[in-house]
Parts: C-alpha cells; structure tokens; sequence
C-alpha cells in the first residue's frame, strides 16, 4: 500500500485478487448455501470482522453489511433471499459500540446530509441514540416481515468494541 493518501486503492486491491486467484485450485461450480444456515447482519464498520468475531470461517454465514448494521428494506431483500434461496434459518443482528451512526441526535445526521447535498436523502439515515432499543427494532422488522420463512430465530446483539464481547439484546419487550 501507497504512503501517498491520494493514490488510488483499487490498483493495489486487483492485484491482490489476481494473486489470490492464483492460488486456488477452482472451487464449487453450483451456488452453495452456508453450512451454519444462518445469516448476519451487521455494521460495515471496518474494524468488525464478523466471521472472526463469531469464529466461523468462510462459506459457514451469509454476511449482510450497511451502515450502522441497520435493518433497512435491502437487508430484508438480502435475509429473504438468504432464506429462500439458500436456506438460511438463523438471523443474528449485531450492531457495536462506538458506531458512527450512534448519535445523540439522528435528525441532526440527517439535517446535516439534506444541507450538504441541498436535498432530503430519499432514504433513512439509520442513526440512533440507544443500541438496545435500536437492535430491537431491527429484529422486530425482521420477524414482522412477511417475506421471511424463518422469524423465531432472530437474534440481536451489541458487540462491545473495547472487551469485543457479544451481549444479547432482549428483544421480547
């Protein structure tokens, strides 16, 4: 990697893949399901690394990713999909201390984008002031939806950034 901040990554990160695919011998020719069935949604924060955080390894999760680890309508597009396609039957949402989308003031984030860009975004900014209350009502969206076969295994979760210690949500109230 470049020391000059300005220089593009993408260069550096293609040679990486040709790299990478060299070393393989091939792979499945099929769509393959996760072996563990379960699906996960949470923060594309850069210092979460879900499969370790959960100690899988590769090809055992579906990992659904966005801002803030946020229930949108992409993320249940992606957990239905997830289920119906590939048989997913475990949902774990995992949201994080120290997120930058945790904020004393979420109409604020959203003011401040609409004032930057000169208009309203046409999508919800996600931001929340509470992680428990914000897992639940990802978790709550999720069973609630009906395109989802499988709602009575969703989990929700804050990882503690600091002790890296998973902690459940009650999501029953």
């Amino acid at each position: 990697m470049s020391d000059n901040p300005h220089q593009p990554v993408a260069p550096s990160l293609i040679e990486a893949n040709r790299a990478f695919a060299e070393r393989l011998d091939g792979g499945p020719d099929d769509i393959s399901p996760p072996s563990r069935q379960v699906a996960i949604v949470t923060c594309m924060d850069a210092r979460i690394g879900p499969l370790e955080v959960l100690g899988l390894n590769l090809g055992e999760a579906h990992i659904i990713r966005n801002a803030g680890g946020i229930v949108t309508d992409d993320t249940v597009r992606s957990v239905c999909l997830s289920q119906r396609a590939l048989g997913t039957r475990e949902v774990l949402v995992i949201q994080h201390t120290r997120c930058g989308l945790h904020t004393p003031d979420p109409d604020a984030l959203t003011n401040d984008i609409a004032e930057g860009a000169g208009q309203q975004p046409p999508w919800d900014v996600g931001g929340f002031s509470d992680f428990d209350d914000s897992v639940r009502r990802s978790v709550t969206r999720l069973r609630e939806s009906p395109f989802l076969v499988a709602t009575d295994n969703i989990r929700g979760f804050v990882l503690d950034m600091d002790s890296k210690v998973l902690t459940e949500v009650d999501t029953s109230l």
